[in-house]
């Protein structure tokens, strides 16, 4: 991965309004992949003390956007399947991995995993990019 554009997505990703509001943290990043941390707050729970699928979808979506953008060509989600496994618990760290499983000129496909601090699976999700072909706007 560019070295300019790796240092870029570190630097911008923490001024993302949304990311700031869920305290999302970019902690890792190449070419077709991705590693975001989120805590998991009380602020972040549903109405019976589990935690809100909003917020894990947060997560799960900053991954997805920061590896699919990865390769320096725009990128817009076309669709997300997300499957929800176990809720965490209150306080604990959630890590999203989002691995691209396939490139091509127009499209691209990714594998995301939610874990805790302890391993445990927490969330899964396919997820498919429509690539515009056009360079990011920051690059």
């Amino acid at each position: 991965m560019d070295e300019k554009l790796r240092h870029t997505f570190h630097e911008r990703v923490p001024q993302e309004p949304f990311a700031a509001k869920f305290g999302l943290q970019l902690l890792e990043i190449e070419d077709g992949y991705s590693k975001v941390q989120m805590q998991f707050r009380p602020d972040m729970e549903n109405l019976f003390g589990a935690a809100h699928g909003g917020a894990m979808f947060a997560l799960i979506d900053e991954a997805f956007e920061t590896a699919s953008n990865s390769h320096g060509t725009l990128s817009v989600a076309l669709n997300m399947n997300v499957t929800y496994i176990a809720s965490p618990q209150p306080g604990s760290t959630l890590t999203a991995e989002a691995r691209e499983v396939s490139l091509t000129r127009k499209t691209a496909s990714y594998d995301i995993k939610v874990r805790d601090d302890k391993g445990s699976l927490i969330a899964t999700c396919m997820a498919l990019v429509y690539r515009k072909g056009q360079p990011l706007p920051f690059d």
